[in-house]
């Protein structure tokens, strides 16, 4: 799929970036970012975070996943223009579904743009990739992840035993989901729940 662009009423969610030497490039902002200690603690990114590691991400990583269909990246600014201020994706799992990931710059937390930005995510996916279930996953603790999650809509199914790897050691995480449905849009699959016990 050719890069796209969505928007919020705040928001652009464009491609990542990476320019000639005089063009745009989002390396050093990516760097930046990902250089605060809740991001690395609490996201895959690694740890420490170096400048060849935002390279290896803008320029293999991102073009991959989007000429695969596999993941879609997006960058996030400010719709009035701005400094990059968040990155989020949808990562494929087969079967028609989507897994959402984010982080969010630490100067622009609790202005409720992660909200906007998730529910973007997943009306796209919902809309336009097929999506039967989009999955949001966070080691447990991840307070404000989870906060995100639930403000969107999701609907927090349990904890997972050792369900994500993050800096080479399985973590418990927290396991939510978000259906078509959810949003008042039709699955492109029928969905029979599982009976109530009487």
């Amino acid at each position: 799929m050719d890069p796209i662009t969505l928007t919020t009423d705040r928001l652009r969610l464009r491609n990542f970036v990476v320019g000639a030497a005089d063009g745009p490039d989002d390396t050093d902002a990516v760097h930046a970012l990902c250089q605060d200690p809740d991001i690395r603690r609490w996201t895959t990114v690694p740890d420490p975070y170096t400048r060849q590691d935002a390279e290896l991400f803008l320029q293999r990583l991102v073009p991959d996943g989007w000429r695969d269909d596999t993941e879609y990246a997006f960058a996030v600014e400010p719709l009035a223009g701005g400094p990059l201020l968040a990155a989020a994706s949808l990562s494929g799992r087969g079967e028609g579904v989507w897994e959402v990931g984010y982080w969010l710059a630490a100067e622009h937390r609790g202005n409720g743009y992660m909200t906007e930005i998730v529910r973007a995510l997943a009306h796209w996916a919902f809309t336009q990739l097929g999506c039967v279930r989009l999955v949001w996953r966070a080691e447990v603790g991840n307070a404000p992840s989870r906060a995100v999650a639930e403000r969107v809509g999701f609907v927090v199914e349990g904890v997972q035993r050792a369900g994500l790897v993050n800096k080479g050691t399985l973590r418990d995480c927290w396991v939510a989901a978000l259906l078509p449905s959810d949003f008042g849009l039709p699955s492109p699959l029928p969905y029979l729940p599982a009976p109530e016990r009487p």
